[in-house]
């Protein structure tokens, strides 16, 4: 974790302030009552309400509208739809989303400006590369993942993206493990700077699709 000292207008200083790493995580088109610590019982999830037992739980709080690209667009703007640029699911060849308009200020370009190291991996659904809604043109220093939402639903694709570099796969692999993994990797890096991670999940958006159904196997 690191920090900095904060200098006032008439030149004093304060003493140091922490930043603290960042992991924003997005699970697509989970509902309210689908974890148990907001009341659920036929689905365990542990992990979720372990973090919600420790940190906190919002109880009055909306995404910015009801479907992907323009939610996620409000996500990274801090913009409601009355002034957010995108405001529907529009794809846009030769892959991927209506794009965010060149030089709209993000929520990543924020951090980055503030010294944060930051990466995008998974779902991203606002713009191809080399458009205004390039991932590494908004602030994310890294991503993998899908730049196309509408592929994003499909968890054993033909290939990934890694910085606008296409990654061959089998189309066999259960991409959230690649995701996992590579998040998992990046978190671990070696940096001097707090770093801001942006892990958009496609789960638990269909088509439902899993390498294993574990505990769940005997279950109705």
């Amino acid at each position: 974790m690191a920090s900095r000292h904060l200098v006032w207008a008439d030149g004093s200083s304060s003493r140091p302030v922490s930043r603290p790493n960042i992991i924003f995580i997005l699970a697509d088109d989970l509902g309210y009552g689908d974890l148990g610590c907001y009341g659920q019982k036929l689905i365990r999830t542990p992990n979720l309400d372990n973090m919600a037992a420790g940190g906190m739980r919002f109880t009055q709080a909306y995404c910015g509208t009801s479907v992907c690209a323009p939610s996620r667009c409000s996500l990274m703007t801090g913009l409601h739809m009355g002034h957010a640029p995108i405001r529907a699911n529009r794809s846009v060849p030769p892959e991927g989303q209506m794009p965010l308009p060149p030089g709209t200020f993000t929520v990543p370009r924020l951090l980055k400006d503030a010294g944060y190291d930051t990466a995008c991996i998974g779902k991203w659904g606002l713009g191809f590369w080399g458009t205004g809604g390039d991932p590494n043109k908004v602030g994310f220093d890294h991503f993998f993942g899908y730049i196309c939402q509408k592929k994003a639903h499909d968890y054993y694709p033909d290939y990934l993206w890694r910085n606008g570099v296409k990654v061959p796969l089998d189309g066999k692999t259960y991409s959230h493990d690649l995701l996992t993994r590579e998040a998992l990797d990046w978190i671990g890096r070696p940096r001097g700077n707090p770093f801001f991670l942006y892990l958009a999940y496609t789960l638990p958006h269909p088509a439902y699709t899993i390498p294993d159904l574990g505990e769940y196997s005997r279950e109705d």
